[in-house]
């Protein structure tokens, strides 16, 4: 018996690990959003979550908690019990920037989250109001130098990917397009679908059924790419060179949650996100399936970090 718990223990699982993931889970798992309901992490979450219920035997609830650029949903979950019950749908570039972004913060991206799992990602889209007369990149950069001050765009919130994407827009474009930010990109489409704003950049996913209704006018997707999902909409690369932009979406838990947990999520999630029926849907929402091992996370979470800190520093943006 000796024997094979120092075997266990060279292998970093222990007892109380493998007693944990034995009987996990025996209770629902909530799974917490960082933005409204209706946004494209919504959208996602809901796309997947079920299956994957379904395959561990008990539901996941989707908890939309939006507010301080995503900080409160990463805190509440950074300071919840680490027993697989309480898991983060991570847009790792929100998070990537708040760490350099926030004077303070009450948690650590890299240190206070076991990665989990890639999920996906997913271009962004530039769309604006039938109502401005432009129907392209172009001529919506146009359309801003003859009406300065007069155009404005909304996002899922200040210095998110959204935002920051608008901010790179303005500075290959030397547009000067006013930045107005919403507690997600729902309320941000809402108000774009209103004419309260002209324009706004939101994920592709949220945005596409509205540009295929014609409720929108689809300008560009931020992607180096044209989207495979919207392939009749150009890339603002087309007109901006270099210009890229991507979301990506992850599954992370609290720290102290332990590894045989972490793993057995891991592979559900690689199973659920790698059925055909599931891909395809998520495919047709806007969305690529991407999927990882917990380390391959990590170091993609770590070198978002490196990436944006210098980006954030130049851009001259804080928040408290």
């Amino acid at each position: 018996m000796r024997k094979i718990i120092f075997t266990l223990l060279a292998l970093g699982i222990t007892l109380p690990s493998l007693a944990s993931a034995q009987g996990y889970p025996n209770q629902p798992i909530k799974l917490i959003i960082p933005f409204a309901a209706g946004g494209p992490s919504d959208v996602l979450a809901r796309g997947f979550s079920p299956k994957l219920g379904e395959n561990l035997g008990q539901p996941i609830i989707i908890e939309n908690k939006p507010g301080a650029g995503a900080n409160l949903a990463a805190e509440y979950v950074a300071n919840s019990k680490g027993d697989g019950y309480t898991l983060f749908l991570m847009l790792v570039g929100t998070q990537a920037i708040n760490e350099t972004l926030y004077k303070k913060l009450n948690y650590n991206v890299i240190k206070d989250f076991a990665p989990v799992s890639l999920v996906a990602s997913s271009s962004l889209m530039l769309v604006a109001n039938p109502g401005v007369p432009v129907k392209t990149v172009t001529e919506l950069i146009a359309f801003d130098k003859a009406n300065p001050g007069k155009v404005s765009f909304g996002s899922s919130g200040a210095a998110t990917p959204l935002h920051l994407a608008g901010e790179l827009f303005n500075t290959q474009a030397g547009t000067n397009i006013l930045h107005v930010p919403y507690k997600g990109a729902a309320p941000a489409l809402t108000d774009v679908l209103g004419g309260q704003i002209q324009t706004a950049i939101v994920g592709t996913p949220a945005a596409l059924p509205y540009v295929k209704s014609g409720k929108l006018t689809g300008l560009g997707v931020t992607s180096l790419k044209r989207s495979p999902n919207a392939p009749e909409i150009p890339a603002i690369s087309e007109t901006l060179p270099k210009f890229d932009v991507e979301l990506v979406y992850a599954i992370v838990a609290p720290a102290s949650t332990p590894k045989a947990i972490v793993e057995k999520l891991n592979a559900q999630l690689a199973n659920v996100l790698n059925n055909p029926d599931i891909k395809s849907q998520l495919n047709s929402r806007g969305f690529d399936v991407v999927t990882s091992t917990p380390g391959q996370l990590g170091d993609y979470i770590k070198s978002e970090v490196a990436k944006w800190a210098p980006i954030v520093k130049k851009s001259g943006i804080t928040a408290e």
